[in-house]
């Protein structure tokens, strides 16, 4: 197969970009679904710029990060009710207590929040931090950017054990970006260093754990065609070994994931690319499916969505328990300002169903979030900019 031209590998700096994005908006549309803004966030001490969705708590309460605004213009974790009752939590001063988090959050049994932010820390490189309950920020690593890596903007995910593990975009021993873990007390390890060869490199997306402690993830870039891999680590005598699952060609397969790969309930692998994926999809990326079989993970892009229009999936797809898939998109849908869409499996095929097309006006404009679904199947997530300038919070009862 004849492949295009690589890609720029310096796009995944849009992530450190993303937030000073502007558009002019468009006039609204009535939907098809139930939509509503329930949080415009206005640049203040409310927080801007919205980046990577929410964790979902067990009473319906939504916890996310905003990558400007706050106090001090550096950020904020916030805590937002069902019908969009805003909570700041904490205020990023920049250094050393971290700047711009990116990442969406994970909580423990104790309420404690963790996530990472992109800058700031000791070195102005990025942290991990810790949010207790009653909003005390504890940094658990400051990044050097030598070999343990540098400007994470990745979700967090937890071991059994709870350890913590992530990824940053760059840094490492062969500065191709890094899988770290942070174990209680702050320690930091670097699991492995991505750049070393057709490996991979510039993970953007965090990384899925089994509970035998098996790590699964993406590369946004490197393999053997450069446009990104699929990657498994397992622990062995002399450290981590990595096993490539795929290879991506930016052609029929696609190419540029920055997302990430999820299990479903029969522990299948889903993921996104946000390029590529040949004329069917209009080179706006590729939704894909790994199965376990024979001792090996087989790749497939999922059949049926031809001419769907699904263009720029930047976050984690939603597997719901009824084994729906569900996503947002950056800038395709009627007036090219992004989508929030469900893909349904149906006799070996999947079927395509645009839940929203964003206009760019009060509605919001440019989706970079992941999903998160409440026990009603209402759906949240949150755009980059539009509402007031600075992004929004929305719900979509699909």
């Amino acid at each position: 197969m004849k492949r295009k031209a690589r890609s720029d590998i310096s796009r995944r700096a849009l992530l450190m970009a993303f937030g000073l994005a502007m558009a002019s908006f468009a006039s609204p549309q009535v939907q098809a679904q139930t939509f509503s803004v329930i949080h415009p966030f206005t640049g203040g001490t409310d927080g801007g710029y919205p980046l990577n969705g929410f964790a979902i708590g067990s009473a319906g309460n939504l916890f996310g990060t905003a990558s400007t605004g706050g106090k001090s213009g550096a950020g904020v974790v916030f805590e937002l009710s069902e019908t969009g009752v805003e909570k700041v939590l904490y205020s990023f001063a920049g250094q050393p207590d971290g700047a711009n988090p990116q990442s969406s959050l994970i909580y423990d049994a104790s309420g404690n929040l963790y996530g990472t932010t992109s800058a700031g820390g000791v070195y102005g490189l990025g942290t991990v931090f810790e949010l207790s309950p009653k909003g005390q920020e504890t940094v658990l690593y400051s990044f050097q950017g030598g070999t343990d890596g540098a400007n994470p903007v990745s979700k967090l995910a937890f071991d059994t054990a709870g350890y913590l593990y992530g990824t940053t975009t760059t840094g490492g021993a062969y500065s191709g970006g890094t899988v770290f873990e942070v174990v209680k007390g702050g320690t930091e390890q670097v699991l492995y260093s991505f750049g070393n060869g057709t490996d991979g490199s510039a993970p953007v997306a965090g990384v899925t754990l089994t509970k035998a402690g098996i790590i699964f993830g993406t590369t946004s870039a490197g393999g053997t065609s450069g446009y990104g891999t699929v990657f498994r680590l397992a622990p062995a005598q002399s450290g981590w070994t990595e096993h490539i699952l795929h290879n991506f060609e930016m052609q029929a397969d696609g190419g540029t994931p920055y997302a990430g790969v999820v299990f479903d309930a029969s522990g299948n692998l889903y993921g996104a690319t946000t390029d590529g994926g040949g004329a069917d999809w209009n080179g706006g990326g590729a939704i894909f499916e790994l199965t376990y079989s024979g001792g090996e993970w087989n790749f497939s892009v999922l059949d049926g969505l031809a001419g769907s229009g699904i263009s720029g999936t930047y976050r984690n797809v939603l597997v719901s328990a009824a084994g729906n898939i569900y996503a947002t998109t950056h800038c395709d849908g009627s007036y090219s300002a992004g989508t929030v869409y469900e893909l349904t499996p149906s006799g070996g095929s999947w079927t395509y169903t645009p839940l929203y097309a964003f206009t760019g006006g009060s509605d919001g404009q440019y989706s970079y979030s992941n999903l998160v679904m409440d026990k009603q199947g209402n759906l949240y997530g949150t755009t980059n900019i539009g509402g007031a300038g600075y992004g929004v919070a929305f719900k979509i009862t699909p």
